[in-house]
């Protein structure tokens, strides 16, 4: 029996527990936990799967998921002992600012802090346990009133909400006796938007202070991952972490641990009976390469065509274009002939160094600090 193809549930433990349709990714639990580094981050497209695979992490390593061989039996890590034994066992912070689209920096700040304010809620338990003093007490209340009463302006200070995830961090580690797991999905989507809304150099010099605090300067971090579409220039949010491992589409790291193999691919069309559209498929959604590995195909336009078994360009219109959108209206003549070129279905071929491209937003006299824009 074919299973369910379930559009855009980004949900793990969902998609597993309803046995929808999944094209195994836990290969990434072993590579990135192989690898040692401290933190992590990858950039790619979107509707690549970077969701679903931050949901599938937080669900093989957080110990509030103890216990639940049943999500990963029959994929390829439960087939390695060393992973099976590792299921459950450490604390997880999970943090997404995917939602942080506000259009100036308060409702940026806001955004950030009912972000961490959900992942404190998350942990609540902890208030039962008397390993947390009364400034760790005041935090909890203190993020979760004002998360609750937005309409009562009582600011949160700066110092409390750059600190807090670290705060957090500090309480599980005590409370579990073993260091913490920190996730950070979409971390760049309130950065675009202070890029298009100009107030790019407060928002920055802000996130700045929770990045270190979270990352470089957390005595009580195992590892940390962060995905997102851009890669940030180091020097405008991560000039104090050295130790982040960046992983672009460039790098040979993680290849096809985002997005569907041809192979992939290929196997779930003959499993549905779609064996002559192969060809079509390819001419349609084939043509990203990620490090050396060519073929790969975006998951959100093969399982729509899987779902609908219409060819459609189900990628377009998936989220806003705002960022190109302003970057092409304020570039020079030479990248406005290139995308004439692409756009009458010509091939341009540009090299470029990642450390070095960067893209300035001017407003008014006011030259807003440098962005790197590197998927």
């Amino acid at each position: 029996m074919q299973k369910v193809i379930s559009i855009g549930k980004q949900n793990f433990v969902s998609l597993r527990e309803n046995d929808c349709f999944y094209i195994d990714k836990t290969d990434l639990i072993c590579k990135w936990w192989e690898s040692k580094d401290e933190i992590t981050l990858i950039t790619r497209p979107r509707r690549f799967g970077k969701t679903l695979n931050m949901s599938m992490l937080n669900c093989f390593f957080s110990n509030q998921f103890t216990g639940r061989e049943d999500l990963f039996k029959g994929l390829v890590v439960w087939k390695k002992e060393k992973y099976r034994k590792m299921q459950g066992t450490y604390p997880v912070i999970f943090l997404s600012f995917a939602a942080i689209k506000g259009s100036n920096y308060e409702d940026a700040r806001d955004g950030i802090i009912m972000a961490i304010n959900e992942a404190y809620s998350e942990h609540r338990y902890l208030l039962e346990s008397n390993e947390l003093t009364d400034g760790e007490r005041k935090c909890f209340e203190e993020l979760d009133y004002y998360a609750k009463n937005p309409g009562i302006k009582k600011q949160v200070a700066n110092d409390t909400i750059c600190n807090a995830v670290k705060n957090l961090a500090n309480c599980l580690s005590r409370y579990y006796k073993k260091k913490v797991i920190i996730l950070l999905d979409e971390y760049d989507t309130p950065m675009q938007e202070a890029y298009l809304y100009g107030y790019w150099k407060e928002f920055t010099a802000f996130i700045r202070s929770l990045f270190n605090a979270t990352f470089k300067t957390n005595p009580y971090l195992e590892r940390a991952m962060m995905t997102g579409i851009t890669r940030v220039s180091k020097e405008s949010v991560f000039s104090d972490l050295n130790n982040l491992n960046v992983v672009t589409t460039t790098s040979t790291e993680y290849e096809t641990c985002f997005g569907f193999s041809e192979e992939e691919v290929f196997q779930a069309l003959e499993e549905r009976g779609m064996n002559n559209q192969k060809k079509l498929v390819k001419s349609w959604y084939d043509g990203f390469v990620f490090g050396n590995t060519h073929d790969i195909y975006n998951p959100w336009s093969i399982t729509n065509f899987l779902d609908k078994k219409q060819v459609r360009p189900y990628w377009a219109d998936t989220s806003s274009n705002s960022m190109i959108d302003e970057l092409i209206r304020k570039a020079s003549t030479d990248i406005k002939e290139k995308m004439e070129e692409l756009l009458q279905g010509k091939e341009i071929v540009v090299n470029f160094d990642e450390q070095i491209l960067q893209l300035c937003l001017k407003d008014g006299s006011q030259r807003i600090n440098p962005i790197i824009i590197s998927s």
